[in-house]
């Protein structure tokens, strides 16, 4: 049974809002240069190479997962959410629409608790953090138990920035001593929650009586079809995999390959270095993976191949980055048909592109509805109806999944560390949570000339004929 929150904690959660919402009325009357001018600030000395490296590869040390000589390219999504936030008006007037009479002006959402998932405790802080002072927002953040001095470092610097500027440290404040009271007790306080992290982490927020944006569990699946370029396709499905050790929840998990390229994309996959395990490595795989309730074992959660090889009791050359398994089956019971969250992916086979459609819908009903999926082909008709059948907010095509649906230099998503997976996720919003999620919007109308239909418009071939 969790244990009730303590007075000591309810009084640091008051005393850290009360000072949020200080810190909110002191820059109150800035206006949007003034903002503009912190968030470049922000963006500079947390993505800047050098402190980035030094906090990212802290946080693969103190949680022991992720890709400690990769964690540090994370830093581009740092250095997008800043262009995406300053290329927006987030102060006063925000659009202004002559014809409709409508002026919109934006307003803070005001305290933010902000959840920071172990696999981005260095990345979640400044991302959040440059949105939220575009709108005046202040944030704290509650750290993953796992990776707290990581993201309180993160934000130690994000508040000595905030001082060197003359703004107040305390819009930004990180919970010391983070636990699951006091962490619900924040989002019932708090104005709004942005729950990026496990599912009970979301389902509470969700339960706060507080608006949240919460975010889905993923399943990414690939279908690769027979007019796709097979080196291409096998070079993003590695970049995808081994981003972090495939900590993340956009990572390849499922590819699908046309059978008329199976043997050849295969191929290209140990070229770009796979492990393709036998019968008997995938079931001492099956055993490392997944506890015999079906749970995921932590121990094998984005780390290397030859750590989650050795774990299971076999060894794999040095060279080999990810895993590969053989899957046909797919359900619940099947468990490689799920996410995996590790550099571990499931090849299938299909036969024609009908039971390639049916077998994504299938997966999706395993976990990860909502979330992402992608495609490999120069089929427009192909890629429009994998983008009309799966049940996902995302597909990307001919793209590396886990380095492009939450926004990337070469696609038009909104830059992002926090996918909403809709209603198929249980979540309330399937966009890529960005800045016009971090404010309130007045809208101000102005009456326009009659905008009024006729009856016989909007009832059509229906008008004067017998009613009911």
């Amino acid at each position: 049974m969790a244990r009730e929150i303590t007075p000591e904690e309810i009084a640091e959660a008051d005393q850290m809002i009360a000072r949020a919402r200080k810190a909110m009325d002191a820059i109150s009357d800035y206006d949007q240069a003034q903002v503009d001018r912190l968030a470049r600030a922000l963006g500079w000395h947390t993505g800047n190479e050098k402190t980035f490296l030094r906090i990212a590869q802290m946080g693969v040390d103190e949680s022991g997962i992720g890709d400690r000589a990769g964690r540090a390219g994370k830093r581009f999504k740092i250095l997008g959410v800043l262009r995406d936030a300053l290329r927006q008006n987030s102060v006063g007037v925000i659009e202004h629409d002559e014809a409709r009479g409508i002026t919109k002006i934006a307003k803070p959402a005001g305290v933010i608790a902000s959840l920071i998932p172990t696999t981005n405790p260095e990345l979640t802080p400044p991302v959040t953090g440059i949105y939220a002072i575009k709108c005046k927002d202040a944030v704290i953040f509650s750290p993953h138990p796992r990776a707290r001095n990581t993201t309180f470092e993160m934000v130690r610097v994000m508040r000595e920035t905030l001082k060197r500027l003359g703004a107040p440290a305390d819009i930004f404040q990180c919970v010391a001593k983070p636990s699951i009271p006091l962490t619900e007790y924040l989002m019932s306080r708090c104005d709004l929650t942005l729950a990026t992290g496990g599912q009970a982490m979301v389902r509470a927020a969700y339960s706060s009586g507080k608006p949240a944006y919460g975010v889905g569990a993923g399943n990414s699946t690939m279908v690769i079809d027979e007019t796709a370029d097979i080196a291409e396709a096998a070079r993003n499905s590695r970049l995808s995999k081994t981003s972090d050790f495939g900590s993340g929840c956009s990572a390849d998990g499922n590819l699908l390959i046309a059978e008329q390229i199976y043997d050849d994309l295969r191929a290209a996959l140990v070229a770009e270095g796979g492990y393709l395990c036998n019968d008997e490595e995938k079931s001492l795989l099956g055993k490392a993976l997944w506890r015999e309730d079906g749970t995921r074992r932590i121990e094998t959660v984005a780390v290397s191949a030859q750590r989650i090889a050795e774990a299971a009791g076999f060894a794999i050359p040095d060279d080999r980055r990810f895993i590969m398994v053989e899957q046909q089956e797919i359900g619940k019971a099947h468990k490689f048909s799920g996410e995996k969250l590790c550099v571990v992916m499931a090849l299938f086979r299909f036969r024609d592109f009908d039971q390639a459609m049916r077998m994504v819908r299938e997966i999706y009903e395993v976990g990860g509805k909502g979330h992402s999926c992608g495609i490999y082909s120069f089929d427009e008709a192909r890629i429009l109806r994998h983008a009309t059948n799966a049940p996902v907010s995302r597909v990307m095509v001919r793209q590396p999944q886990s380095k492009a649906n939450a926004g990337s230099f070469s696609n038009g998503m909104p830059m992002t560390s926090s996918l909403g997976c809709g209603i198929w996720g249980g979540n309330i919003t399937n966009e890529n949570v960005s800045l016009k999620h971090y404010m309130n919007v007045t809208w101000v109308a102005r009456s326009i000339p009659e905008d009024r239909p006729s009856d016989a418009e909007l009832f059509g071939e229906f008008y004067n004929t017998e009613t009911l």
